[in-house]
């Protein structure tokens, strides 16, 4: 359900927020927020990790990512739900015993100042499930041999897009294009640039 390690479980995933400085959670929070705000395209987990470490709280990669998996996971449940915010509290009371006060107060507040805001969002999101595009990297190459080039030594482009879907998981789409195929996908977002323009 929530993809986290069996070995620690949702206690163990709670046990490390729990070591984190509140402000830094509330950071953390504020951010998956964003994300399912859909203001930004995702929680990026290595400037995340980053910042527990600048602050000497030293989890690996997987250990961060569940605890922004879990967030996320009761974040987007409540807002799917339209759950209150003491439903909230109360669900993530269910999960584990190790939560503090001063942590599902954070909750509290972080919820009650978005938790309608990011109802009305997911409701819409549900009409249109669809990714985002993150990031769009290119690069110009010269086939020494190919399948779809005629001869040698044409030129063609690699193109490798970042795109974030709605769960905030990231993933990479790469493809190849002779100059022809590039020159007609230019002409098609030209067209979509144009149109945009009138609106």
């Amino acid at each position: 359900m929530l993809g986290l390690d069996l070995s620690t479980g949702v206690d163990g995933v709670v046990e490390k927020i729990e070591k984190l400085p509140i402000d830094l959670f509330a950071e953390t929070l504020q951010s998956i927020l964003v994300h399912l705000q859909d203001q930004n395209r995702a929680v990026d987990l290595i400037e995340t990790c980053d910042k527990f470490q600048s602050v000497g709280i030293n989890l690996d990669q997987k250990a961060v990512q569940d605890i922004i998996k879990l967030m996320t996971y009761y974040f987007r449940l409540a807002a799917k739900s339209n759950l209150s915010v003491d439903f909230l509290v109360s669900k993530l009371t269910e999960c584990s015993s190790k939560w503090s006060k001063s942590t599902l107060q954070l909750v509290h507040q972080l919820w009650t100042e978005h938790g309608a805001l990011l109802h009305a969002h997911q409701e819409v999101l549900t009409m249109a499930s669809i990714g985002q595009l993150v990031d769009i990297q290119w690069k110009l190459g010269m086939a020494v041999s190919s399948d779809t080039c005629r001869s040698l030594n044409s030129p063609f482009i690699c193109v490798l897009m970042k795109i974030a879907d709605t769960s905030g998981e990231m993933s990479y789409k790469s493809f190849e294009m002779t100059v022809q195929q590039f020159q007609n996908f230019y002409r098609q977002f030209k067209e979509m640039a144009s149109v945009l323009e009138t609106v």
